[in-house]
């Protein structure tokens, strides 16, 4: 029995999420996700700061927004290895269900969904692209993903569910984050 605590601390360290030490940045940091609190009150038109409304009418554009404000709604939900609902979700479980509900199928892990879509460079990032991590100091291979829902200059904003915070948006200007960081992909 004295046993299980440690087996589960073990279990929360190693899963999707990190084992990130906070720093002031992190602590300073304030996000409005309006889109999701709205839409949980049954308000329809997304009214979030973080999801800029497209440049033009576009199908592409219109069909990124839509994938972005489904993954909002999810904010604030618990981790949980392997979850898929509301009642918990690890990172790619957050991603494989916000673009199925826009009819895009995902793999389910984030190492398989590492493999999908075209490889961009960081100054090409836009709305909608995955954001790839190595979360553990050793790892050998990405075990960690996020989808970017803002980009201003050089600042850009992605969800995703860590272990220690669930469902968030971060800054890849994060320490953590920016240093985990292994590459960017285009889906759509």
């Amino acid at each position: 029995m004295h046993r299980l605590p440690y087996i589960l601390l073990l279990l929360l360290i190693t899963s999707c999420g990190s084992n990130r030490k906070t720093t002031a940045s992190s602590k300073e940091r304030k996000i409005s996700v309006a889109a999701a609190d709205n839409e949980r009150r049954g308000v329809t038109k997304p009214s979030s700061t973080l999801v800029s409304k497209p440049k033009n009418t576009t199908t592409y554009n219109t069909k990124v927004d839509n994938i972005i404000n489904t993954a909002l709604t999810f904010s604030g939900v618990r981790y949980k290895y392997g979850g898929t609902t509301s009642k918990g979700m690890d990172c790619s479980g957050l991603l494989y269900v916000s673009f199925a509900e826009h009819d895009i199928k995902l793999p389910r892990t984030s190492i398989h969904m590492a493999e999908e879509g075209k490889k961009i460079r960081i100054r090409d990032i836009e709305k909608g692209d995955l954001l790839f991590f190595k979360t553990q100091k050793r790892a050998k291979r990405i075990n960690h993903v996020g989808m970017v829902v803002h980009v201003d200059g050089d600042e850009i904003k992605f969800i995703h569910s860590s272990s220690s915070r669930g469902v968030t948006v971060s800054s890849l200007r994060e320490g953590f984050w920016n240093n985990a960081f292994v590459k960017a992909t285009r889906i759509l």
